[in-house]
């Protein structure tokens, strides 16, 4: 079993800043040759994709993200990272990683509240 765990999230002002961590753990067999990915779910809303990284390190993102949003990873430290600038209310939402066909468990995940 793989186990998921998001931080980074928190409080922050309309056009700020915040970087994501997830690391996973547990059996996986070798954490470079998964597609990664950022999901996030709005309060009364479905979890939805923000954006993916494949194993060769190439991002895809969210049209409601895009050029604002990067994800990068680390595999030797089995991590995702979700880097956010130029933050807007609409983000505010619990962040998530998982696979991008969402194999793995959900972890917690991490708030982002994002004041105006």
């Amino acid at each position: 079993q793989v186990q998921l765990v998001e931080s980074g999230g928190g409080l922050v002002q309309d056009g700020g800043s915040l970087r994501l961590s997830c690391s996973a753990s547990g059996r996986i067999s070798s954490f470079s040759w998964v597609n990664m990915a950022w999901y996030r779910q709005a309060p009364g809303k479905q979890r939805d994709l923000v954006g993916h990284i494949t194993s060769a390190g190439s991002a895809n993102y969210a049209d409601s993200v895009k050029g604002r949003f990067t994800i990068s990873r680390d595999n030797a430290r089995k991590t995702v990272y979700l880097q956010m600038n130029n933050l807007k209310p609409e983000d505010t939402a619990v962040y998530y990683c998982n696979t991008f066909s969402s194999d793995w468990s959900w972890g917690q995940g991490t708030q982002v509240t994002v004041s105006s």
